[in-house]
């Protein structure tokens, strides 16, 4: 029996939650997901990030349990959408704890690319760990109540 505010918790991920970040860049992994694989990853991403002396291009993060939209912050335009199921892994690192980072395979190699992202606070890239994990088990239950009645 579900809460009769759940409607209302679940409704702004339902639309999807926004977060403005900044988009470090991508590395490939070898496995889909683990702890010491994520923070490996994203310490090639920085140390990498760090040598360039590009801007890092701003964008609009949007969760939803569809996946992870993203477009661009200045321009509006759609960068990438990852479905909910092609996503493995989603972490904020212990050491660059701004930094949020996910796993997913790509579309179009089947590779694994891990994928960072600075934002302003350590708590905005923990709301972001956060809002993708609800979405994982939004996705589930609606996956669940869509094949219950077969």
């Amino acid at each position: 029996e579900l809460p009769e505010s759940w409607a209302d918790m679940q409704e702004p991920l339902l639309e999807g939650m926004c977060f403005t970040l900044k988009y470090l860049g991508m590395t490939l992994v070898e496995k889909p997901k683990g702890e010491d694989m994520a923070a490996a990853a994203i310490h090639r991403i920085v140390a990498t990030a760090r040598v360039g002396a590009r801007k890092f291009q701003k964008v609009i993060l949007t969760v939803s349990p569809r996946g992870i939209s993203l477009q661009d912050a200045d321009t509006k335009e759609v960068v990438e959408n990852i479905s909910i199921y092609r996503i493995s892994y989603c972490t904020t690192d212990k050491l660059q704890n701004k930094v949020f980072a996910y796993v997913a395979q790509s579309q179009e190699s089947g590779a694994l690319e891990c994928h960072a992202f600075l934002s302003p606070k350590k708590k905005i890239a923990q709301a972001v760990t956060l809002t993708v994990a609800q979405a994982f088990q939004m996705a589930l239950d609606l996956w669940e109540a869509a094949h219950a009645g077969r």
